[in-house]
């Protein structure tokens, strides 16, 4: 039986062997209707809010366990490039901005990348950690696409990417610029290889990562809610000088605008994944759960071909 106090009330008193450790953000409070919710139970319904559906951000690592069969994957390697080629400063240096973020998400920069099966197809996942100085694509994060990419060709089987970003990263100017085109020469190489290509956009997808191969995949799936754009609302309305509709950027009114193809929930994504892919690679589909194993399965299917081959001569 679960102690609810142990488990859930936390001391605050020290005790005399020293201060017990006490996790951050317990409760998570829910941005749509407020309602609070206990942190563990956020992460076993996969960062979902239970009452209202909304997505919360999902870390990196626990996209690609969720994704993979069994949660396991092989872990792509992360690329060395140069730290800080600009030197640049702003309220504190950009050096001691990766060290900050690297303990933070124990990560060395935004990209993630696996080589594993989803229901038995091998497939290459990207995934950008948003809590990374906002997802941003610098030098370190394109290169660690670029060999995502280059490892899919050379498995020949699918990539998908789960963009998350508010755009290019300042700190490394035009040299992060750079990683665009250079990550969309892969896509074009993947498309000559007749490889698919899906991206799945996740809240936010915005700036320079939109305008390039977050939105250039073979399909486009989004997470309901999603923010996806290039500039913000209220850039946009002061350039256009107009008010924008309500929930402009959102999965579903890009959606509606043919923008995207498809919004799936969370939930859903890893089956409605292997079903796509196994689609257009032409694999062979997975069972629907339920179906007859054994020597029923195939009695089980010869009763319609036998119904079939009966009915002409019936009617003759």
């Amino acid at each position: 039986m679960v102690n609810w106090i142990t488990n859930y009330v936390r001391p605050r008193i020290n005790s005399m062997f020293g201060r017990r450790e006490v996790p951050e953000n317990l409760w998570i409070k829910c941005p749509e209707t407020g309602a609070m919710v206990f942190h563990t139970d956020l992460e076993e319904n996969k960062w979902v809010i239970p009452s209202s559906g909304y997505h919360m951000k999902m870390p990196a690592r626990a996209r690609l366990a969720d994704l993979f069969d069994n949660g396991t994957y092989e872990d792509l390697p992360q690329p060395k490039v140069a730290q800080d080629p600009l030197k640049f400063r702003d309220s504190k240096k950009y050096l001691d901005r990766l060290k900050e973020n690297r303990a933070k998400t124990d990560q060395e920069d935004t990209i993630l990348a696996g080589l594993g099966t989803l229901e038995g197809l091998k497939l290459v996942a990207v995934v950008q950690e948003f809590k990374f100085m906002g997802g941003s694509l610098g030098m370190a994060a394109g290169e660690a696409i670029i060999q995502a990419f280059q490892r899919a060709l050379d498995e020949k089987c699918p990539l998908v990417i789960f963009p998350a970003s508010g755009g290019a990263r300042m700190q490394e100017g035009i040299l992060s610029l750079m990683q665009m085109p250079r990550v969309t020469v892969m896509i074009e190489m993947m498309r000559d290889a007749g490889l698919p290509y899906v991206v799945v956009l996740t809240n936010p997808t915005t700036g320079g990562v939109s305008a390039s191969y977050a939105m250039l995949g073979d399909l486009h799936i989004a997470e309901p809610g999603a923010e996806i754009g290039f500039a913000g609302r209220r850039v946009i309305e002061q350039t256009i000088r107009e008010q924008l509709p309500d929930g402009f950027q959102t999965a579903e009114y890009l959606l509606e605008h043919g923008m995207v193809d498809m919004v799936v929930k969370r939930h859903d994504l890893p089956e409605t994944l292997a079903r796509l892919l196994k689609i257009m690679t032409g694999a062979p589909a997975t069972p629907p759960h339920g179906l007859l194993e054994g020597p029923h399965a195939s009695q089980a299917e010869a009763e319609p071909a036998l119904a079939a081959d009966e009915a002409p001569a019936q009617q003759a």
